[in-house]
């Protein structure tokens, strides 16, 4: 179970995906909380207005906490995301040391939000991650862009 305070980040990568999508881009957003309960760095998707498809909130914080964070404070930094990472941004999870993803909406939840066309994504390799949570409010981005 996740605190008001997790909630509350949570609620901000929400509000990042929101704002990706706004911006013409995938509804996804990421932020890095450091063991001091301070946001590190966030990021929104950007994989269409900068025309990179590994442009994911999620690798691109993994990236950042690999350069700028020694491993004791990458292992004790979370990620909050408004969605499961996936494969690409797992990985990239895991090589950088962080030491917990929680995320808003799982990847079978995602999934049902998109009409039948989509392909699933792939399963995420195993690392210490807690979800999903608020499904309410992280299905709102996600609503209607898959359309």
């Amino acid at each position: 179970m996740i605190d008001t305070h997790q909630t509350a980040f949570l609620r901000r990568a929400v509000g990042l995906a929101a704002e990706a999508s706004a911006g013409g881009n995938p509804p996804f957003g990421s932020l890095l909380v450091g063991p001091e309960g301070t946001v590190l760095a966030e990021e929104r998707n950007t994989t269409v207005t900068e025309r990179d498809i590994s442009l994911h909130p999620e690798l691109k914080l993994a990236v950042w906490a690999a350069r700028e964070l020694d491993a004791a404070t990458a292992a004790a930094t979370t990620m909050y995301t408004s969605c499961q990472p996936c494969g690409m941004c797992a990985g990239a999870i895991e090589r950088s040391g962080l030491g917990r993803v929680v995320y808003a909406l799982s990847t079978e939840q995602l999934g049902a939000l998109k009409p039948p066309s989509t392909p699933p994504a792939p399963p995420s390799p195993a690392f210490a991650s807690d979800g999903p949570y608020l499904l309410a409010e992280a299905r709102v981005p996600i609503e209607g862009y898959y359309t």
